[in-house]
């Protein structure tokens, strides 16, 4: 507790740290108050219905991500997803298209001209995704939760409400995105990622106190099940971390030269290969492609059966299966965007390293591509795996949906693999300026750098 109690006074005696850290915190605050504000002409006391029906499905975890705004109706309720989606296709793009290769290999400049297409992009995303929501809202409720003056007036044969509140989704999320930015340029931490991750920590506590109520209220276990259940989620959190921190470790053998009168090299090293290269990116991927079904049931007005719904149905075997398979392959192609066996061989070659039995060049890297296809693997399936047990749980164990949507899945992985990354930067801070570090036991090991 004293070393903890130091660490913190350590983080606010660095000028730097102090002002990025009180600097995230100001825009958490203002993406938690914007969750809050309701759509102009909706009534929020009568928002309870949808707020009901947005707790189940695949509405339901859009609406973990989203921080509770899509159940609130708020300016906010489509949330940073869209631009999730838009980045996917601008990352496969980079792979298939000669045009975006080019930019990729461009340096800052070709990663700003990226960036603007990405956003040129969230803005489609978000106009399609946007009238679906605003149609969902009409076709529940109406002239019960919605303003006849603004149902009634009409702009270029457009509703006011529905004209006001397309412009205003887009514009929504595009604030959340120059959030998301502006907390990686003078913050800690990835932007996009924690404004996810403050979504689902969001909503949290009302997961834990319904549960709760549920066991001891309809004598469902009491609470010795409730605790049971808190020791299981524990378990799968520590998990979940040594699936972030976990490492291959190849020894590296560095060449003695003289120089002058000096040596250098001639020292054993380790190169560290991650167990799960990609860190949560595969899961949020396969995640923003999974919402796609809902856009389109809710933009056909398709009732609770039929081929589509069974894509949005979080604990049908349908979705899991493909949210499995999918989970693998972005798991295998992002490993392949992030770690490149060539561009490593050529590294150590240059610095006078090399594997021990293995000859420099061509030969270590396809060494180095072997490794990584064979610890990919098993790390892939992990990660599925966890990601799939929230529907494994909740209809095995009859979890209540909230709770079982943090017993694993893509928001645990989320919140672990984000944290870990956060801590490491401030971790980095600290052993820049000489102080102790967050742990005792060497370094935090965050996630494989990424997009988000």
């Amino acid at each position: 507790m004293k070393r903890f109690i130091q660490t913190i006074k350590n983080i606010f005696k660095i000028e730097d740290l102090r002002k990025r850290i009180l600097y995230t915190l100001g825009i958490i605050l203002i993406y938690r108050l914007g969750t809050h504000i309701v759509l102009p002409g909706v009534h929020p006391g009568a928002l309870a219905e949808f707020s009901k029906q947005a707790s189940d499905g695949l509405l339901g975890l859009l609406d973990l991500f989203s921080g509770g705004a899509f159940s609130n109706a708020s300016i906010f309720a489509l949330g940073i997803m869209p631009y999730i989606s838009a980045s996917i296709v601008i990352q496969l793009l980079t792979l298939v298209v000669p045009y975006f290769q080019r930019l990729q290999k461009e340096g800052e400049s070709g990663r700003k001209q990226i960036t603007k297409y990405t956003r040129y992009l969230t803005i489609l995303v978000v106009a399609i995704q946007a009238p679906a929501y605003i149609a969902n809202l009409e076709g529940q409720f109406g002239r019960q939760a919605l303003s006849d003056a603004m149902l009634d007036t009409h702009i270029l044969g457009i509703s006011a409400f529905a004209l006001t509140s397309f412009i205003l989704l887009i514009a929504g999320t595009l604030f959340l995105m120059w959030l998301g930015e502006r907390i990686t340029d003078n913050g800690i931490g990835n932007g996009i990622s924690l404004i996810i991750m403050i979504g689902i920590i969001a909503r949290l506590p009302n997961a834990f106190y319904y549960e709760f109520v549920s066991r001891v209220s309809d004598m469902n276990g009491g609470p010795i099940v409730f605790i049971l259940e808190i020791l299981v989620l524990l378990i799968v959190i520590a998990f979940s971390i040594m699936l972030v921190q976990g490492t291959r470790r190849i020894p590296v053998q560095y060449a003695k030269r003289i120089v002058g009168n000096k040596q250098y090299g001639g020292t054993r090293n380790f190169l560290p290969l991650k167990v799960n290269a990609a860190g949560v990116m595969p899961i949020i991927f396969a995640q923003a492609i999974m919402f796609l079904p809902l856009t389109f049931v809710n933009m056909s007005n398709t009732s609770g059966s039929g081929f589509w719904y069974s894509f949005i149905s979080y604990r049908g075997l349908g979705y899991n299966i493909i949210f499995f398979i999918m989970i693998i392959l972005f798991t295998y192609f992002y490993t392949a965007i992030t770690i490149n066996p060539s561009q490593i061989a050529e590294d150590l070659k240059k610095n006078g390293g090399f594997i021990p039995g293995v000859k420099p060049g061509k030969q270590t890297a396809q060494f180095i591509d072997d490794i990584m296809s064979k610890i990919t693997l098993p790390g892939s399936f992990f990660l599925a795996i966890i990601a799939i047990l929230p529907a494994i749980v909740g209809s095995v164990f009859e979890v209540n949906q909230q709770f079982a949507n943090f017993f694993g899945g893509t928001s645990l992985l989320i919140m672990v693999g984000v944290v870990l990354d956060t801590l490491q930067q401030i971790e980095s801070h600290l052993l820049m300026r000489h102080y102790d570090g967050l742990t005792k036991t060497g370094r935090i090991k965050g996630r494989a750098g990424g997009a988000y």
